[in-house]
């Protein structure tokens, strides 16, 4: 049933209501199958994975001038254990000295093995990384994270799958417009979702989280954190298709290049609006979501551009063919020789 479901389907085929049902379920199940195979992957690297999405946190902590509580107390104890390392290496220094006496030269020796013990045991300076605080917050934070993505990674082969429902639906003509653009809409969500993690995510975190840290005691919680940061990835990715939108509509020929050069203050304030309603609704997440959403937009109009070039000259390239083929069947009928 599954092998009939799936045989290649052409424009011209009509199917009955129940064998599209039926490709559809079969469809349906393959991309069930392959999200929980990548999502238990996922769960499985939760470790790492869960160091991946705490990664964007490392520029937050230790800021230079920080009035945060917590920071201070983490750099006031780094302090401390520099103050007595230093002050063992001073004390092992000064009990090598000959002229003092043996009571002396044993207290600064025990003072010394103190001082590396307590430098030892001071905390060591690491990035912060989100609290939780319900009894069962860390295995749903990690559950959450990991069934992301698995969503993530099985994208591609769900997009696929879609696309191979719905693409007999399209004539050939339609076709050859829609299947380029298709292939190229999992490579741009990876590209929206690697540019958002590195390049969204630090500065929106690290500006959030210093944010008039002299008056809080700052605590991240893991669910809100991984919320934030999933939305955004998430997000950037689906907005990194807005190529694909442009030259869909360009080449069917809803809207011309020209048209959307006309308008483009519009659309600048429609992204700048889109940008304002997403996740973050700070100016450095805003504006770190709209400078890639303004480009993709102006390099869709000059895609769109040079592919109605190219198109137009193939089409005039086609109508002189025809011209000349029109200009030789009218030489093989005309007789010069026969008199009127």
């Amino acid at each position: 049933m599954a092998r009939a479901a799936l045989r290649p389907v052409s424009h011209d085929d009509r199917l009955s209501l129940v064998e599209h049902l039926d490709e559809l379920r079969t469809r349906l199940i393959i991309c069930l199958a392959a999200f929980l195979v990548c999502f238990g992957v996922a769960f499985w690297q939760n470790d790492v994975l869960l160091d991946i999405m705490n990664r964007p946190l490392e520029k937050t902590a230790f800021k230079k001038g920080s009035e945060d509580p917590f920071e201070r107390a983490a750099a006031f104890q780094q302090l401390q254990k520099r103050l007595y390392l230093q002050g063992a290496v001073v004390s092992r220094a000064l009990a090598g000295e000959e002229e003092l006496s043996a009571e002396t030269r044993r207290l600064l020796s025990e003072y010394a093995r103190t001082a590396d013990a307590t430098a030892a045991g001071a905390p060591k300076a690491s990035p912060r990384r989100p609290v939780t605080l319900g009894v069962g917050e860390p295995f749903t934070a990690t559950f959450k994270v990991a069934a992301y993505a698995g969503l993530l990674l099985a994208l591609p082969l769900m997009l696929y799958q879609a696309y191979a429902f719905i693409l007999p639906a399209f004539s050939p003509r339609e076709r050859e417009v829609a299947m380029p653009l298709l292939l190229t809409v999992p490579f741009l969500f990876i590209a929206g979702v690697l540019f958002a993690y590195y390049m969204v995510l630090p500065p929106a975190i690290s500006f959030l989280q210093n944010f008039n840290d002299d008056n809080f005691d700052i605590l991240l919680q893991a669910r809100d954190f991984y919320k934030f940061s999933i939305m955004v990835l998430m997000v950037m990715g689906l907005l990194f298709q807005v190529p694909i939108g442009i030259l869909a509509v360009t080449r069917v020929g809803i809207v011309t290049p020209r048209q959307l050069r006309k308008n483009r203050r519009y659309a600048i304030l429609v992204i700048a609006v889109l940008a304002m309603l997403l996740p973050g609704q700070d100016p450095v997440t805003m504006l770190m979501m709209m400078a890639p959403l303004i480009v993709l937009f102006e390099g869709s109009i000059l895609m769109a551009s040079l592919l109605d070039r190219r198109a137009d000259r193939a089409a005039a390239r086609e109508e002189e063919k025809l011209a000349e083929s029109d200009d030789g069947e009218f030489d093989l009928t005309h007789d010069p020789d026969r008199e009127d």
